[in-house]
């Protein structure tokens, strides 16, 4: 079953309103896993001159449903948990990956690290799913 969602999800990316809207592209699926970039613009800035950590959740939360509905679909967030360690700039590229560490029949776990193009660690979260269908 997850390699028919891996398969569905991809087929999915390019009509997905918010990715489609921050500009997000999926870089890599397989089951449990899932890579995602965000090139940052001067829209992703705040009233203080810094990107808002709004839009670094946002790819951490795609890689997160990314990597858990590759495994076991529909799963819905119910908890999701981050640390901004490092700021990030206009012109960095954000990556963001989703591992799925726990996935049962009901609830599943998942960690997500956001790094820059130079590898430079800009946040990490953890997540967990209910699975509802």
């Amino acid at each position: 079953m997850s390699a028919d969602n891996v398969e569905m999800l991809k087929a999915k990316e390019l009509d997905e309103p918010i990715a489609s809207f921050l500009n997000m592209k999926l870089v890599e699926l397989t089951p449990g896993y899932s890579k995602i970039s965000l090139k940052l613009i001067p829209e992703h800035m705040n009233f203080n001159g810094m990107v808002f950590g709004g839009i670094v959740m946002a790819i951490a939360d795609q890689a997160f449903a990314y990597a858990v509905n590759s495994l076991v679909m529909p799963s819905i967030a119910t908890q999701f948990n981050i640390h901004l360690i490092s700021g990030a700039s206009v012109g960095d590229e954000l990556i963001a990956e989703g591992k799925v560490i726990k996935s049962g029949r009901r609830i599943g776990v998942s960690e997500m690290t956001v790094t820059n193009q130079a590898g430079k660690l800009i946040a990490k979260a953890t997540g967990t799913t209910v699975v509802t269908g």
